[in-house]
């Protein structure tokens, strides 16, 4: 089974989310309100194999951090508990195994720790490995000064005590049916799942392509620390998933959550969306 959960909304810029691209080019695929700030959406994939693993993908952010910097800045609304959505697929927290994070942005990872009843902060899911890129988990160690306000550390700390955090070196399969490859771009050591089911593949690229309008190579966010690197991998998810038509997971759209995509000349185009 693989399921997406919508946890929540929030705005950003439209100039950042799509860089030097011309707003009259980009806004034609993607909204935009009179303050020039889209929607977006936080996706959490939810994927049960075959060999008994449920893994979660992108837990969004964390509830108690809503009202601090930077995350009041984006105005998150509709907010939904990642545990209770769950709970609605038959899924408790304990019987998750694995979580991957697909970079540590705090809208990405947040999820993954809440306070308990003592407000003392522990992990949610506390019988799962948690899946980082090594150079992601150095770089919130030692985060460079633009990128700073996006990492929430304690997070990591608490699951590294807990001893539930899993360093990805290099492209590994845990398990038949799941593989992680290591990208740069967005930030360093994203990991780009991709799972297999009896639907074909599903890849969730997190922040290497956040919207559906991110299929056109040329549209780099301008939250991106390494705009060629970022072409460059995102051009390589591109090529493969129109290739086998794999089904692609859009983390920020609030419009299209995953679909396939076919290669027109030297760009991509949506083919078809997917209802998962």
């Amino acid at each position: 089974m693989i399921k997406i959960i919508t946890t929540g909304y929030f705005y950003a810029d439209g100039g950042a989310m799509f860089g030097a691209i011309p707003k009259v080019t980009w806004s034609r695929s993607y909204p935009v309100n009179e303050r020039n700030l889209c929607v977006l959406a936080m996706h959490t994939g939810l994927v049960t194999t075959a060999d008994g693993r449920v893994i979660v993908v992108d837990p969004g952010v964390r509830a108690d951090c809503l009202n601090d910097s930077p995350a009041i800045y984006y105005k998150f609304h509709e907010m939904r508990d990642l545990c209770e959505e769950l709970a609605k697929a038959g899924i408790m927290p304990e019987d998750v195994t694995d979580v991957v994070f697909t970079h540590l942005h705090f809208d990405h990872c947040g999820g993954a720790v809440r306070k308990n009843e003592s407000g003392v902060l522990e992990p949610v899911f506390k019988n799962a490995e948690h899946w980082v890129g090594r150079a992601q988990y150095d770089s919130e160690k030692r985060p460079h000064p633009l990128e700073k306000d996006s990492f929430t550390p304690d997070n990591t700390a608490i699951l590294e005590a807990a001893g539930l955090l899993r360093v990805v070196e290099a492209t590994m399969k845990p398990c038949d049916s799941m593989t992680m490859r290591l990208y740069d771009g967005h930030t360093k050591g994203q990991i780009a799942l991709n799972v297999s089911c009896t639907t074909g593949i599903v890849v969730f690229p997190g922040d290497i392509i956040p919207l559906s309008s991110h299929i056109v190579p040329e549209r780099i966010s301008a939250y991106d620390l390494f705009p060629v690197q970022s072409y460059n991998g995102k051009l390589e998810i591109l090529e493969e998933a129109a290739s086998n038509e794999s089904i692609l997971v859009f983390y920020h759209d609030a419009f299209v959550r995953a679909a396939t995509i076919k290669k027109v000349r030297t760009s991509f185009k949506i083919s078809k969306k997917a209802d998962i």
